[in-house]
């Protein structure tokens, strides 16, 4: 949450000449409604549904950038998608740089809390070994320019090509 998954997705796929997709953005187009209503009425289970097949649909899908929410580790057959139908990149950022980011944000329904760096540190304590599982590549963004990351995923893509399967 607040590593930079749209913003370093979608200039990405601008370098890659690929589609841009947030599965996010997909769930609340097709359901109508926004995440923080989909949380409020569904609960955190209905919106995990919701995206395990946002998710099944779009790993099918060809040259195209996928940003994904933040919890969509979870679930062990989201991760299978993802490691099985393309390249993981994990986007690693510390806790004060997701405060930072997400200060303003009110579209964060896990956050809407007294203590939001509380739940932060919780998350990523439950989802840093889900992310390491399944990323085929590692970058850390803290306080960097999206161009930089950007330049530091393609140069490890090209590594990744260059790798005998």
């Amino acid at each position: 949450m607040g590593a930079g998954k749209s913003t370093i997705g979608r200039l990405l796929a601008q370098e890659l000449s690929s589609t841009f997709i947030d599965s996010d953005k997909v769930i609340e187009e097709r359901s109508g409604a926004d995440i923080p209503w989909i949380f409020d009425v569904e609960g955190e289970a209905g919106f995990r549904e919701r995206e395990m097949a946002v998710i099944s649909e779009l790993t099918q899908l060809n040259d195209c950038v996928l940003a994904t929410g933040g919890g969509v580790v979870l679930r062990p057959e989201n991760r299978e998608c993802l490691q099985n139908r393309g390249v993981v990149v994990y986007l690693q950022t510390s806790i004060e740089q997701q405060l930072e980011r997400t200060a303003r944000d009110r579209n964060r329904p896990l956050l809407q809390t007294a203590n939001p760096e509380e739940v932060l540190r919780k998350l990523l304590e439950q989802r840093d070994p889900l992310y390491k599982s399944c990323a085929d590549i590692i970058i850390r963004t803290d306080k960097r320019h999206p161009r930089a990351v950007i330049q530091e995923i393609l140069r490890q893509l090209k590594q990744l090509s260059k790798q005998p399967s």
